[in-house]
Formats: C-alpha cells, sequence, structure tokens
C-alpha cells in the first residue's frame, strides 16, 4: 500500500516514515522543507533499506500536490506538514491559520478528487488548553490559547465536519503530548532551527555544549519538586501510534480520537536527572520566571487508544534520554547543511 506522508521530512514525520516502512508499507514524502532537511529521508533509506519518494513540494500548492496524486496511486494519507511554533504562533497568528489550515483543505480536496477518504491527522494535546483534571481524556473541554493549538482545534472541526457530510471518510485524529528522543541508530533525531522551543533538544544541546545551561520556567508549581510536569511520549512510540492510527482507518472505522502519550507525569528537575544519567554530563540551569500559558501538569490518559487500537508507550524515560543523547552527541550541529 502507498501512504502519503505531509511533513515526512520532519522530526516525527520522519521516524513514523521508519514505522511505516518497517511495517511493510510504501511512502511518498511532500516536504517543503521549511523546517526540516531532506537528508532525514536518506538517512530513513539507510535504516530501513527500502526507498522513499520524496516531493519538495508546498502542500498549500494544489497543482503540486494533484500531481503527486496523478503520478501514484495512494490508499492513505498521514498529515504531519504545518508550522508548529507555540510562541511563533503567538506572534504571528494569521500565518499560523493561513498555512495549517490552507494545507489542509488543499490536501482534503485533492485526496476528494481522487477517491482517497482515509486520514490520519497528527493533531496536539495544546487543544485541551489548560485541563481541568489530569490525566486527560479525549473528552475533555477543548481550549487551547494559542494559535497554534487553535489551527489544530480548527482542523479537527473541519475534518469532523468533513465525515459528517461523507460518512465514506475514515478519520482518525490523533492528540500527541511531549515527543522526545530519536531512532536508536543515532542517525535520525530532533534538528530544531535556531534556539529550541521544547525541553529535550534543550538539554541535549546544553550537553553536548552548545549552549551554556538550561532556562528552567518556574519552580513554585503545586507539583512534588516545584518545576512543570508533562507526558514525555518516545517520538518511535508516536510513530508507532501513526501506524495503528493508519490500520483503523482502513479498517473502516469512521471518525476516531486518540491521546497518544504514556499516561505519566515527569517534571522538568527529574528530566534533567534521567538526562544527566543518559548521557553523564552535567546539565547547568538558572530558575526563571513562570511563562504566561504554562500550567502545573498536564499528561494523557492513553487507555483508549490501548483499548481500541492495542496501542501503548513502550519507551520509558531512561530510553528517551539515552537514545536522544545517542542522536545529539553523533550529530553535535544536527544534520548536516
Amino acid at each position: 500500500m502507498n501512504i502519503l506522508l505531509t511533513g515526512g521530512a520532519g522530526y516525527i514525520g520522519s521516524h513514523t516514515c521508519v514505522a511505516l516502512q518497517e511495517q511493510g508499507y510504501s511512502v511518498i514524502v511532500i516536504d517543503n522543507l521549511c523546517n526540516s532537511r531532506a537528508v532525514s529521508l536518506s538517512r530513513v533509506e539507510e535504516i530501513t533499506g527500502r526507498p522513499v519518494i520524496f516531493y519538495p513540494l508546498d502542500l498549500c500548492g494544489r497543482e503540486g500536490v494533484r500531481s503527486v496524486f496523478k503520478r501514484h496511486h495512494i490508499d492513505a494519507a498521514v498529515h504531519f506538514a504545518g508550522l508548529k511554533s507555540v510562541a511563533e504562533s503567538v506572534e504571528k497568528p494569521l500565518t499560523y491559520y493561513q498555512n495549517n489550515i490552507d494545507a489542509t483543505l488543499t490536501l482534503c480536496e485533492v485526496m476528494k478528487e481522487h477517491g482517497v477518504k482515509n486520514f490520519v491527522f497528527s493533531s496536539s494535546a495544546t487543544v485541551y488548553g489548560n485541563p481541568e483534571t489530569v490525566p486527560i481524556k479525549e473528552g475533555a473541554p477543548l481550549a487551547p490559547f494559542n494559535p497554534y493549538g487553535r489551527s489544530k482545534r480548527f482542523i479537527e472541526e473541519i475534518l469532523t465536519d468533513l465525515h459528517q457530510s461523507d460518512s465514506s471518510w475514515n478519520i482518525a485524529l490523533l492528540r500527541y503530548f511531549n515527543p522526545m528522543g530519536a531512532h536508536p541508530s543515532g542517525r535520525i533525531g530532533e534538528d530544531p532551527s535556531g534556539v529550541p522551543n521544547n525541553l529535550m533538544p534543550y538539554i541535549s544541546q546544553v550537553a553536548v555544549g552548545k549552549r551554556p545551561e538550561l532556562l528552567v520556567y518556574g519552580d513554585d508549581y503545586p507539583t512534588p519538586d516545584g518545576t512543570g510536569v508533562r507526558d514525555y511520549i518516545h517520538v518511535m512510540d508516536l510513530a508507532e501510534g501513526h501506524v495503528r492510527g493508519l490500520e483503523k482507518t482502513m479498517s473502516g472505522a469512521g471518525l476516531t480520537t486518540y491521546n497518544l502519550g504514556t499516561g505519566k507525569g515527569c517534571s522538568v528537575k527529574e528530566m534533567i536527572a534521567a538526562f544527566e544519567k543518559a548521557s553523564g554530563r552535567r546539565i547547568p540551569f538558572k530558575i526563571a520566571g513562570r511563562r504566561p500559558g504554562d500550567v502545573p501538569a498536564y499528561y494523557a490518559d492513553p487507555s483508549l487508544a490501548e483499548k481500541e487500537l492495542g496501542w501503548r508507550a513502550r519507551r520509558g524515560i531512561h530510553e528517551m534520554c539515552a537514545d536522544a543523547w545517542r542522536w545529539q552527541s553523533m550529530n553535535p550541529d544536527g544534520y548536516p547543511s
């Protein structure tokens, strides 16, 4: 089967490409490389021993997307492509809404033209906003408080309306929590542009000597050690969750929604200690003030995914840190230019 992977050269996309190929799927990637590198796909080919068909296209360009569908028989799409920085989305909300929503509309319209109606959407736990209780279930209120999260929620609404208008669409909405780690080979991993927005690549860059220290935003939260608690999930567990979500859509499941997380919270200080153990390096850090919008604790109830997809996260924090450090130490400057 041929699976279209949008944003497939990115961090989560490239790992999902590995997981799909290991399950025997053929993968066709569309990626405009605005926050990714094509070399990641060459390394996917090294890992799997299988070719990846790659089109360096912008998903908002309708004719380019149509040309891919004309050249290949596509059975389903897994949609990662989109701008993804929470902080940048606050500064450039119109850019985020236009890019993320328009890309999805274009993809769905071209899929409809070619009779392709199996769709996996890589959503985000940011759609929940500040949760009333944890762990967070799929039925929790949706109240994202930044344009990135709202763009994800709007796309979920669009896809829900699409399914309601035509029940032959099979759509899985996958709300994932905090991905980290890397493929155990150390050949692919997270390679952010500029200053990392996420905790793990920042810690990794401190450990490898690229940055002097880690800023910890707040140590006065009502958590065991005062630092924020998050649900960190290994990127390969997340990738395998997308494969299971794809299998669910291919079975004719209609519209489904699942959390992809471990169901366990880990604090920033716990993460620092785990990474120091995995890397053998000291991670200097400094306490800074809380950031607007940050919440004390945020972790999933992933029981529905285990029940209906037969999926659960298998890798723990120490494996996440060890794999992240292997990637960073083998690639101190990320992917080569």
